[in-house]
């Protein structure tokens, strides 16, 4: 067992962490691609007689519909994929996502069926949000319990780059929509091609997550019928207080990280210091390219020196670019590409999450509580944190600045924490330190 956890990756490793990875994109790419072209939905799912601003406030409803039921569809499927299988659990979040995201793209509007256009694309945006909570939880559990110990780190990073690919993989292709057709013609049909691509790939790819396996583990775990005998929230929620709290605070750095650095700073940029709209999206690519390979960086630091000391070097990586970026980007605009693409790559820090809480919660309730803490916690500072950032504004325009810089200390004060006092099990021998 200890030369196998020493061992590199083979064949049947890459196969499992490539197709963990392409899921994973394409789940984000089919979770965010609705904001890309909320404007236009808005104005073919609603009355055209409604107050503009009304019609922006439903369409924005309907997607944090999305965020608000990924608690409970992960939940659900933590529950099932502790209980009954990794894999299982694996393929029918892909298959729950691509089926409501090709059904957007095919959903007639509000001029055929009236209001059971929005309806239906507020109960298809629900499936896509409980499908994202059960989908992130269940790769990061299927590829750490079937690759090495000492790989997991690079495992989990990979995994978590995924996820950016899938947002820069739904910028790209609304740029390409949006250079390819006229605005009469994305309102005409143009805007439905995004959506069915997803769906498509999603078919496509939860097809070639059958010649997945089961992990080892759950496979042992079930021989030995060591699979747990109550609920598996219930032992999480009473048994693992403190794993559940360091891994939601985890959360809040990977959430409020990549929402604040990648996806409010074009706007930012744009607004306090003037910079045009298509050399801020293009400094916002970049910053995404940087931020993929940051979260390999992350992975693979975890497994040479372990978290504590990932996450306290890198969240000072993290406060250091994060402040020289957003304090001299006005008056250094020269240094926009370069400084924004250090900023994503130290936001790459938290390709190192995954990390910590594979390893928090024993085998048989991994799951569950990787899914409760993970789920609860984004849905709070995932929303949150747009709202908090643009009320601090109000005070200075640096809010950016000091809200990562909050983050920052956190992720010190976790590394340390880490390294002193946080016990975790892994493959079910008891561990006492991440140093």
């Amino acid at each position: 067992m200890k030369a196998d956890n020493m061992r590199r990756l083979n064949w049947q490793d890459y196969q499992t962490l490539s197709l963990a990875a392409l899921g994973g994109a394409l789940e984000f790419y089919d979770f965010i691609i609705f904001v890309f072209f909320a404007a236009v939905i808005g104005n073919l799912f609603f009355p055209a007689d409604i107050p503009d601003w009304l019609r922006q406030v439903q369409t924005f409803s309907i997607f944090a519909a999305g965020y608000l039921a990924r608690p409970l569809g992960g939940i659900i499927m933590a529950h099932f994929g502790d209980s009954k299988g990794r894999k299982k659990m694996f393929s029918l979040s892909i298959l729950l996502m691509a089926l409501p995201t090709l059904a957007m793209g095919l959903l007639p509007t509000y001029d055929t069926l009236g209001i059971t256009a929005p309806v239906l694309l507020l109960l298809l945006r629900v499936l896509q949000g409980a499908a994202v909570g059960g989908e992130v939880p269940g790769a990061w559990v299927f590829v750490a319990e079937h690759v090495p110990e000492k790989r997991i780190g690079f495992a989990c990073g990979m995994l978590t780059a995924g996820l950016t690919i899938g947002i820069l993989l739904g910028s790209v292709v609304a740029t390409l929509i949006n250079k390819g057709f006229s605005p009469h013609g994305i309102v005409a049909g143009g805007w439905r091609i995004p959506f069915l691509l997803g769906g498509v790939f999603g078919l496509i790819t939860m097809y070639l997550r059958r010649w997945l396996k089961e992990t080892p583990i759950f496979i042992e775990l079930e021989a030995r019928k060591a699979l747990a005998r109550e609920l598996p929230l219930k032992a999480v929620i009473v048994n693992h207080k403190k794993e559940v709290v360091v891994c939601m605070l985890l959360t809040w750095l990977l959430s409020a990280g990549i929402v604040v650095v990648i996806l409010m700073t074009p706007a930012w940029l744009q607004k306090v210091y003037g910079i045009a709209t298509a050399q801020a999206l293009q400094a916002n690519s970049l910053a995404t390219i940087a931020l993929i390979a940051g979260c390999l960086s992350a992975g693979l630091s975890a497994d040479r020196f372990g978290a504590s000391k990932t996450f306290v070097f890198g969240s000072v990586l993290l406060a250091v670019c994060s402040w020289v970026f957003y304090r001299t980007v006005g008056e250094h605009p020269h240094w926009l590409f370069a400084s924004y693409a250090l900023v994503g790559y130290s936001v790459g820090v938290v390709g190192a999450v995954p990390y910590v809480m594979v390893r928090a919660f024993p085998a048989a309730v991994r799951f569950s509580g990787i899914s409760f803490s993970y789920n609860v916690a984004y849905a709070i500072f995932g929303g949150l944190t747009p709202i908090f950032v643009t009320l601090i504004m109000a005070v200075t325009p640096l809010a950016p600045a000091y809200y990562i810089l909050a983050l920052s200390v956190i992720g010190v004060l976790l590394g340390s924490w880490l390294r002193r006092d946080f016990a975790y099990r892994d493959r079910g021998e008891r561990v006492d330190s991440y140093s």
